[in-house]
């Protein structure tokens, strides 16, 4: 039920919401059993209250549901990644298509898998009038993810070469279009033969670690020289041949892990003057979010960076939850939405 538009800067609203609900963390995908429960909700004075479009379903979702996160709350309603109309809070809010995503929603406190959300009002940022609810509900992790490493290893800049290792994943495209849009060089790195399936500002040079040595190939495109930043979006299975591809002060991006113990050469590491930067987009609230998901509304709006493309049959409702968990366990590619109405 969507309630009558309040009057300016009047108290919160109820609202009666329908949210899927964890009641407690299942030991493996096939084992989830969300319900869906109609709620109640009322915003905070510094919150707004948001009728949910669309809201995606990522990775750390499934794994804090399956006991992956300790210190997930339960029960409670997942997500992380939205886009709706503010229908409560401050005048000049009223009515605003807002898109946004945050480290604590859907794990520590109830999140966006619902038909409303109440979140801090800082934390919204105005949806691009160019993309869709679904495209605008899937930004928010990836592209997070792509321009914080970037944030903190130093942003890409003309002459710099980048190199994307897992360059098809969610997070390595977005990680190209940021780097292409500065004006990097990118390389991408795939684990067997296939072309870069996403969108660009230039030319994606692509490495099959199939049938190559990547760090020598590295060094074969970039006559010697390596990259100056690694995006490494898998982790300790390519931790070695993005370690060898360094170029002189080189920064390493890591955001994964299959396996938490690796061996690297100390040596080589201080005399190559390499920096590893370790990124986990959990530790960021919905405000230091919102504040980063800013930085890339122009980039979105003049077209230099493209939402993932929705498929439909990667759009489900909301009582069909556990379906749309468990194709994302299954490493499904296709960026998965829930539609609340």
């Amino acid at each position: 039920m969507i309630p009558a538009p309040p009057k300016p800067n009047g108290p919160p609203v109820a609202v009666e919401a329908r949210c899927v609900r964890l009641l407690a963390k299942a030991d493996d995908p096939a084992s989830l059993a969300p319900v869906v429960e109609r709620r109640t909700l009322s915003r905070a004075l510094n919150e707004l209250m948001i009728e949910v479009k669309a809201a995606a379903v990522n990775p750390s979702d499934v794994k804090a549901a399956t006991g992956l996160m300790a210190y997930a709350v339960f029960p409670r309603t997942p997500g992380r990644d939205y886009a709706g109309i503010v229908i409560d809070g401050p005048a000049d809010w009223i009515g605003r298509e807002v898109f946004g995503s945050s480290g604590d929603l859907g794990i520590r406190r109830d999140g966006t898998h619902a038909t409303h959300l109440q979140v801090e009002t800082e934390a919204v940022v105005d949806k691009p009038r160019n993309i869709s609810w679904e495209e605008a509900a899937g930004i928010g992790v990836p592209f997070v993810t792509a321009i914080e490493g970037f944030r903190r290893a130093g942003m890409p800049k003309q002459g710099d070469t980048v190199l994307v290792m897992g360059v098809n994943g969610k997070v390595g495209q977005a990680a190209v279009q940021i780097a292409s849009w500065n004006g990097a060089r990118v390389i991408g790195v795939v684990r067997k033969s296939e072309p870069y399936e996403g969108h660009a500002n230039g030319k994606v040079e692509v490495i099959d670690a199939s049938v190559s040595d990547v760090a020598a190939r590295v060094r074969e495109l970039t006559d010697g020289k390596g990259a100056d930043i690694v995006f490494n979006t898998v982790g300790d299975p390519y931790f070695q041949a993005a370690h060898k591809s360094l170029a002189l002060r080189g920064r390493q991006i890591l955001i994964a892990a299959v396996d938490r113990i690796v061996q690297f050469n100390i040596l080589e590491f201080y005399r190559g003057q390499h920096t590893y930067v370790g990124i986990d987009t959990l530790a960021l609230s919905s405000i230091a979010t919102g504040a980063v998901l800013r930085e890339l509304g122009p980039g979105f709006a003049s077209g230099h960076l493209k939402p993932f493309p929705i498929l439909p049959s990667a759009i489900y409702p909301l009582e069909q939850a556990k379906a749309a968990y468990v194709a994302v366990a299954g490493s499904s590619r296709d960026r998965v939405i829930l539609r609340p109405a």
